[in-house]
């Protein structure tokens, strides 16, 4: 039985068109419920009564689509974030579900807006920093729904790179950035009394430390820490003793997302990411619950909205081979209604199940990563895609991924590796990977594909690289590095050189600089280490085709740096494929130019990897 005949070919549209209704969020009265769903291909933010069911658009975006938004706590504004063109200078729009009147809360052009605080006990506000007075860094304001007045409430003194408030809407935390690549924790007893140091967090600790939330009094802070071990536990932190209680820890994995209580702000349960994410639950008043949660669905779960009764959860269940299915969970009763899922015309195809793998790299460090095959196919020999994720400092999970799916349906295994410094594996794994791009990092890929050859899964003449941001990055390193192991590659908005990447950060990473500096290198001290490190001046090493795709407006990578690649294949006669969206910006946001891409991408791989593709 051929791949043809075993199972069909997945549109394009089903994979990366737009879900019919995503992200759920209840009202905090429990009245009413949100979701995103398009509107004339166009994602917009729907509301209805939980009862009545009529839902209508509250919003008209009619551009890139709404990505991000929240219920404020008076249960009568929804805030929603948008760019333009992929700029990441988000603003806040405000809709007044009352009177159906959307204000642009955050009217400043260039200007970026963050979250940085809202409580219940004062639902008509919310804290945000604005980057209005520095586009360095985040001044905090308070934002008040009803009228749209903004106040200064503090100022950044030019090394803040994160603001915490306490539950009384107080600004008494923030963590400031150090020359080394580090980061200090201040705190002040009230929003009049002097900053005072409490913690620090060498560069060693950065990545996998920092606060959480003040408890209720106000007198100790929820932190993940690494100091005194590998990876990042959870601990309460008390602010005048400076005493430290560990509440939650792994040799090996760091804290992932930590539940707290929405009244009493008590600790109730942490998650891990091992190879899936696993919850250890905490108090004893959600052990019910959580038992519950885990027998509804098989796949991975987290809650995602409660009202403020706290007798109705929203869960999300991820699984690896369908789409993301929400449920309403009501406390009393115990009892789960299904909503809906994400993607429902998935449950039409045969989908590949993700399988977690580990092996041992050449200097002897475990590296973990998953593999998935076409369904229904033999495991060897394969065509295989190296898809290499983001970040660097991110991981790739377990879990529904449509790359993936799009990958094996079309006959290609797919490797996703979390090489060194990736997060999530204890600090000592991240830091592995200082000053390694294009070193250790990409050793770890190499390694990997040979693991992949060795089990027979891999057809060693038919692997490709593929990957966006740091992992169009490492694709152009292998073909610039290591030409001779793959058949071609893909890279989408990745830096071709480390000198001109540093450089040309956005101003609002300016707090973020010296870990750049520190875990990447520093360009004007160490200008030939990055030279031999960036694919840029290993051109002439190129000897498989390749295919780049950049957004003309991302203020991450920019368009430079796909144009001097390009320029210095052209120049050399080196085969290649260049797609420029001109509307776009670290990613492709609208679904025409996503399909746009695929499309091509799926052409470009079928060529040189035999694998099929969708006409």
């Amino acid at each position: 039985m051929t791949i043809e005949q075993a199972y069909d070919v997945i549109p394009r549209q089903v994979l990366f068109g737009n879900p019919e209704k995503s992200m759920p969020r209840l009202s905090p009265d429990a009245k009413r419920l949100a979701y995103i769903a398009p509107v004339n291909n166009v994602l917009n933010v729907w509301v209805g009564n939980v009862e009545a069911g009529d839902y209508k658009p509250v919003t008209n975006d009619t551009e890139r689509g709404i990505r991000a938004y929240f219920w404020a706590d008076d249960s009568r504004h929804l805030i929603y974030l948008q760019d333009v063109g992929g700029n990441e200078n988000w603003r806040f729009y405000g809709v007044d579900l009352d009177t159906g009147v959307v204000n642009d809360l955050t009217p400043f052009e260039n200007v970026q807006v963050q979250l940085v605080q809202q409580d219940k006990h004062f639902p008509d506000q919310l804290l945000i920093g604005l980057n209005k007075e520095n586009p360095q860094v985040h001044d905090v304001y308070n934002l008040n729904l009803n009228s749209g007045e903004l106040t200064l409430v503090v100022k950044n003194p030019g090394n803040v790179a994160g603001w915490l408030a306490d539950h009384e809407l107080n600004v008494r935390g923030a963590l400031a950035a150090t020359k080394e690549g580090g980061f200090d924790l201040m705190i002040r007893n009230s929003a009049n009394s002097e900053w005072r140091k409490v913690a620090a967090w060498d560069s060693d600790d950065a990545l996998t430390s920092g606060p959480v939330s003040f408890t209720l009094d106000g007198k100790s802070l929820y932190l993940t820490d690494s100091r005194d071990s590998n990876a990042g536990k959870l601990t309460l932190f008390n602010l005048e003793t400076g005493e430290s209680k560990i509440l939650a820890e792994d040799s090996q994995y760091d804290v992932g997302s930590v539940m707290l209580n929405p009244d009493t702000y008590e600790l109730e349960a942490v998650s891990f990411t091992r190879a899936r994410n696993e919850w250890q639950v905490i108090s004893p008043k959600v052990e019910q619950d959580f038992a519950v949660l885990r027998g509804i669905h098989p796949g991975d779960f987290a809650v995602t909205s409660r009202d403020h009764a706290d007798k109705t959860w929203l869960v999300a269940y991820m699984a690896d081979n369908g789409p993301v299915s929400y449920y309403s969970y009501n406390r009393d009763t115990k009892q789960a209604t299904f909503l809906f899922v994400n993607y429902p015309a998935l449950s039409n195809y045969k989908l590949a199940e993700i399988s977690p793998i580990s092996f041992t790299a050449r200097d002897g460090l475990t590296v973990h990563g998953y593999i998935t095959f076409p369904p229904l196919s033999e495991h060897k020999n394969l065509p295989m895609v190296l898809n290499v994720h983001g970040g660097p400092w991110g991981r790739d999970t377990w879990g529904y991924n449509p790359e993936v799916q799009w990958f094996a349906n079309r006959g290609y295994a797919c490797l996703q590796v979390n090489f060194r410094g990736s997060t999530g594996y204890g600090k000592n794994f991240v830091n592995a990977g200082d000053r390694e791009w294009a070193g250790n990092m990409h050793n770890d890929l190499v390694d990997a594909v040979e693991w992949a050859v060795e089990q027979g899964y891999a057809d060693p003449k038919r692997v490709a690289i593929y990957g966006g941001s740091y992992g169009g990055y490492a694709a152009l390193v292998g073909a610039t590095f290591t030409p001779d192991l793959f058949s071609c590659a893909v890279d989408i908005v990745g830096p071709s050189s480390l000198i001109t990447l540093i450089k040309s950060i956005p101003p609002y990473w300016a707090t973020f600089l010296n870990v750049l500096l520190k875990r990447v290198g520093n360009p004007d001290t160490d200008e030939e280490f990055l030279k031999s490190r960036s694919p840029l001046y290993k051109v002439d090493n190129i000897k498989i085709p390749m295919l780049i795709a950049q957004g003309a407006n991302d203020p991450r990578v920019k368009q430079a740096e796909a144009e001097q690649v390009v320029e210095a294949m052209k120049s050399k006669g080196i085969d290649y494929e260049y797609m420029l969206f001109p509307d776009e910006g670290h990613g492709f946001a609208k679904p025409d130019n996503r399909l746009k891409f695929y499309a091509a991408a799926e052409k470009f791989l079928a060529k040189h990897l035999g694998g099929r593709y969708e006409e």
